[in-house]
């Protein structure tokens, strides 16, 4: 018997054929398996595999418990170890007891590793590889010369399921799901349909990743190092128990397939075909996507390292200052000289908290201080540039005007005292207080530090003056102290509290107290 699937000089193949006489295995001297009945497999790219069956096998066989690997094209593959007199070769064969379509021809036959037998010898002719010629068409040239004029991921995805389409590829859908640097969202996942011809672009979150739903999925089990999927759904539809197929069945779907797509990095992100074909992918089709999936992987990586590298940046230098670092001021110096109101919070009576609350309360109820302060700078035109052990440094450009940045940056320290002291429930924890200080004046706004390390911050006395109003303000019991060019320019009430001398800072500072309740 010979079973032939769609071979040609373009497209990826699978031959079996009988071997004619006897076929004998080896480990050095001792004799592994004879047969009259064995097949050899030529696959695309692949050496010949010679495959026994089961009964001609001569060495003891132990199933491998818990070790499989998937093919696309014949299934999953249970292993073997091998005991050859006192050796044990450990998952030295594989069987498959269940073949797609493609390898029923080898279904329940035994191969073996290529360093579980020293040789195999035969009576016909040689084993040699079949002719093999190379891949071509619409979706490898455009892989090769116009897929990386993609501008997005989405663009990429949607340009890829066109042209699978074109190459005759009965794709109904496709997924890419590409795992991110980032501290809230786990990755991204961007799904096209041909019906529509778009792509839906989604951002799980990490809270995403623990839910049943995809616990229960392909995706996780790809991600998780454990090899491809593919779920004919007319065919075995019980071996691979993942609850989503019988909702891609209810749409129509025929043939599901799911595969690694490598970073170089070793981290495994994930695509998923589906085709609603009455005799879903061919192996052409699937021959087709796994020789173009690691080009294609690249692809998708080059644009992981951007969004990687501005996710990252604006986590821990914030979103203004991160987009002036990935835009190429990277050099030490490199930077301008601006007005700006200069923000200093600092969490009081952190040493007792900590002493109180423990280490790990302590650290969670840092966050919160964080957070809350972060967000409420950010959403009146801020930027926290810096945590510094409990306290940070925020700026609020002058791009608007003095005092529009005076009025931001007053009005946010007023909404932080608030929010710190009436948490929103129980849960969010205990009350804090905090000192703030605020100042105005030009600044250097770019990159200090040493040759190989350097920090973007902002350097001038109108930093140095608003940390030390903050800590007047602690010293005198009061939650906000600004310079008076800031509290006039502000436009809310505030007490005066006169010329103040100041740790560090050479002449005296006007300065003025300003009540949470009245800004």
């Amino acid at each position: 018997m010979t079973v032939r699937v769609q071979q040609t000089s373009n497209d990826y193949g699978i031959v079996v054929e009988p071997l004619s006489g006897e076929v004998t295995a080896w480990r050095g001297e001792l004799l592994v398996a004879r047969s009259t009945n064995a097949r050899v497999m030529y696959e695309t790219r692949l050496p010949p595999v010679v495959y026994f069956p089961k009964t001609d096998i001569l060495a003891e066989l132990e199933t491998a418990p818990g070790y499989n690997t998937f093919c696309p094209f014949k299934g999953t593959a249970t292993y073997h170890h091998v005991r050859t007199g006192d050796e044990t070769i450990q998952n030295g064969a594989w069987s498959y007891l269940n073949a797609l379509p493609e390898g029923q021809a080898v279904d329940g036959h035994v191969a073996f590793m290529p360093d579980a037998v020293t040789r195999i010898e035969h009576e016909g002719a040689e084993i040699e590889r079949p002719p093999i010629g190379n891949i071509t068409g619409p979706t490898v040239n455009w892989l090769l010369r116009e897929a990386w004029l993609s501008r997005t991921p989405e663009e990429l995805t949607a340009a890829l399921g066109r042209k699978l389409v074109e190459d005759g590829v009965a794709v109904s859908r496709i997924s890419i799901l590409i795992w991110s640097l980032h501290p809230m969202i786990a990755g991204r996942n961007y799904i096209w349909t041909r019906d529509d011809d778009e792509v839906k672009s989604y951002a799980p979150s990490y809270e995403n990743l623990e839910s049943p739903a995809f616990r229960q999925s392909p995706l996780q089990h790809v991600a998780d190092g454990l090899g491809g999927v593919r779920q004919k759904l007319d065919t075995n539809p019980d071996e691979f128990n993942f609850p989503i197929m019988e909702d891609l069945k209810q749409q129509g779907v025929t043939d599901y397939v799911a595969m690694p797509l490598p970073f170089s990095d070793g981290r495994i992100n994930v695509m998923t075909l589906a085709s609603d074909h009455p005799k879903g992918f061919t192996t052409a089709n699937l021959g087709l996507i796994f020789e173009c999936s690691a080009l294609i992987s690249r692809l998708f990586e080059v644009f992981a390292l951007t969004s990687n590298a501005t996710s990252l940046l604006e986590t821990y230098l914030g979103k203004r200052t991160g987009a002036r670092v990935l835009g190429g001021e990277i050099r030490r110096g490199d930077g301008d000289v601006i007005d700006a109101a200069i923000l200093f919070c600092d969490l009081r009576h952190s040493t007792r908290l900590e002493t109180e609350l423990g280490r790990e309360a302590y650290v969670g109820l840092l966050n919160r201080f964080f957070e809350t302060t972060t967000d409420i700078v950010n959403a009146r035109d801020g930027e926290v540039l810096k945590f510094i052990g409990d306290a940070i440094l925020a700026i609020f450009p002058a791009s608007a005007g003095h005092d529009h940045a005076c009025r931001q940056a007053v009005a946010s320290a007023a909404e932080i005292v608030r929010a710190l002291a009436e948490p929103e429930d129980e849960e969010a924890g205990m009350a804090m207080d905090c000192a703030i200080g605020i100042a105005y004046g030009d600044v250097t706004y770019g990159n200090v530090g040493s040759k190989e390390r350097l920090d973007f911050t902002v350097i001038g006395s109108a930093a140095n003056i608003a940390a030390r109003l903050g800590d007047h303000g602690k010293v005198k019991g009061h939650a906000i102290v600004a310079s008076a060019d800031v509290t006039q320019a502000a436009g809310y009430p505030y007490l005066q509290l006169g010329k103040v001398e100041l740790h560090n800072v050479a002449n005296p500072v006007e300065a003025n107290a300003i009540s949470s309740g009245d800004a």
